[in-house]
């Protein structure tokens, strides 16, 4: 596949379902359910980023997302209940190899959600959607090491644990050890 291919794809942002979830474009409109889940300090605790201050700093990031869809730049869904009709997080890629068929996943769920399922599900469906419209070879995801949640979603939806890379990563003033499970095609055929 070609970047150009790839930012046409997600121009357009295709909405996918699942059993129990959509998955489509975060909107502006999703920053209270949002703003819920990003301003918990334990939540961010595992990621780059750190808890939403404000509201209005949860709006202006989806404002910014929403300019980064258009130009086909933003790779990542929100993750709809359909039983309750909300964003609960959000799942998708966050980094492509294009020449060699590869990419890295991430993803975020809020707390009230978890121990349901409900993040590998969302997983499982953002690897068909890379395994069979995509046409990647590899999905990765990493995770910060004491993340053992996080790896257990990974481990839940197929992909397999490879490594750790010691203190590969600067994150928040102190370097991290990084954790890395992947799936290949072939593989997720069997899931």
């Amino acid at each position: 596949m070609k970047k150009e291919n790839l930012y046409r794809i997600f121009s357009r942002m295709p909405q996918l379902e699942s059993e129990h979830l959509i998955l489509r474009q975060i909107r502006v409109s999703d920053a209270p359910d949002m703003y819920e889940y990003a301003c918990d300090p334990e939540v961010t605790r595992y990621l780059l980023w750190s808890p939403h201050k404000d509201i209005s700093h949860t709006r202006d990031y989806l404002e910014y997302l929403g300019s980064r869809y258009r130009i086909g730049m933003h790779h990542e869904w929100a993750v709809i209940l359909k039983s309750e009709g909300r964003m609960i997080g959000t799942c998708g890629f966050v980094n492509f190899d294009i020449p060699h068929k590869r990419a890295e996943i991430g993803y975020v769920l809020n707390p009230r959600y978890r121990g349901q399922g409900l993040a590998p599900e969302a997983v499982r469906r953002v690897l068909q959607f890379g395994f069979q419209v995509l046409n990647l070879h590899r999905i990765e995801a990493r995770y910060m090491i004491g993340n053992d949640a996080s790896r257990r979603v990974m481990e839940k939806a197929g992909l397999r644990f490879e490594g750790v890379a010691r203190e590969a990563m600067l994150v928040k003033g102190a370097y991290r050890d990084i954790g890395t499970c992947a799936i290949l095609a072939p593989d997720f055929r069997t899931v």
